[in-house]
Order: C-alpha cells, then structure tokens, then sequence
C-alpha cells in the first residue's frame, strides 16, 4: 500500500503538479498575446503603407506585399458570409479558452495559442473595420505571386491558424491529450489501484 501511494504522488507530481499546469497556461497565454500583438501591428502598418499602393517586391517572385481587404475566411475562403465568420471566431475563441483549462503538454499549448491568437486577430478585423459592425473585412498583405493564380492574399492571423491545425492534428495523430498524456496509457493511479482478486482472497482468509 505505501509503495502503491508512492507511485501514485509521482505520477501526481510528474503530469498533474499546479506547477506544471501554470506553466502551460503561461506558455499558452505568451503565446497568444505576442501573436496577436504582431498580427495587429503588422495590419495597422499594412493599412497606413500599403493601401491605395503598388505592391511592394520583398523577394522577387517569392513573396510580395500587396493589399486587400478580405471579406471571408483564412486564405480568402467563404467570402460573403462575414457574419457567420464572426460568430465562429467567437465561439473558437471560447473553446479554446475553455480548453487552456486543462492544458499540461507544451505543443498543445503552443498550438492552442497560435489558434487563439488568429481567431482574434481577424475577429478583431471583423468587429472594427469597415463596412460595419460585425461585417468588417479582414486585412490581408502576403502574396505569393508565382505560387498558382487561385491562391489568394493572406495575413500573419492566416498562417497562425494554419500552423495551429498543424499542431493539433500532429498532437492528435501522436494520440497526446491537453494533459500530455497519451491516449493508450493507463493513468498510474489506476495501475496502482487495481487489486487481484486472489491476492484479496488470500488476505482475507486468515488462518489464526
């Protein structure tokens, strides 16, 4: 029993320590704040250079910056459905709050921080800006001009989105949950708590 409380605090302190869950949580909220941060300024730089201008050559055929203003999703998708965009960022944004709760794995909290921060990033955009309340549009900038012609202007909210999916879906394929743990392992308490029934026979039956 002492042996099987011992593994049991260990297990506790190794993926369930409020210091480790802090930790997360802080790595979490870094994440989205300096996220969302570079994706406001790099938007309020992009309006005050690049509206009403030629687009401007920052590798050639690699990348130029070119300004547009962008009324659907990520990567131009779902254009004229602002408004439901507006209420699934909100609700992603939510969810994802929620789900920092129980955050104890470093790459999920790094994914999840790159989601939150996108999401805000361009719900930002479609509460503020023009035309209106709730139905602004986004601001894009980034333009890969040799890359096939479909695909559309984007902006740093974008591609942080983009490399969140990636995480999650990693982290999902590996089978690692919020807490770190992976999908296919018994929690130590568990182990340590199952009895055989045969050792339990054996103690109860007491000879004297």
């Amino acid at each position: 029993m002492h042996a099987s409380r011992g593994k049991s605090l260990t297990a506790e302190n190794q993926s369930g320590h409020p210091r480790a869950r802090s930790r997360r949580i802080v790595l979490f909220a870094v994440v989205a704040v300096l996220g969302y941060l570079t994706d406001l300024i790099t938007k309020i730089i992009a309006v005050a250079r690049l509206e009403d201008a030629d687009p401007v050559v920052v590798i050639p055929h690699v990348l130029h910056l070119t300004f547009v203003r962008n009324a659907g999703a990520a990567f131009g998708m779902a254009a004229g459905f602002t408004i439901v965009l507006t209420v699934i960022a909100l609700t992603v944004c939510v969810v994802v709050l929620r789900m920092a709760r129980q955050l104890r794995d470093p790459l999920w909290a790094v994914g999840l921080g790159l989601l939150l921060a996108g999401a805000l990033g361009n719900l930002t955009d479609r509460i503020f800006r023009e035309p209106s309340l709730l139905q602004g549009h986004v601001v894009d900038f980034l333009q890969f001009p040799d890359w096939p012609p479909s695909w559309p202007v984007f902006n740093i909210a974008d591609v942080m989105i983009n490399v969140a999916a990636a995480i999650i879906v990693v982290q999902t394929v590996r089978g690692i949950g919020l807490d770190g743990t992976k999908a296919d392992q018994k929690p130590a308490d568990d182990e340590d708590t199952d009895t055989d029934p045969d050792a339990d026979a054996d103690t109860d039956a007491d000879p004297a």
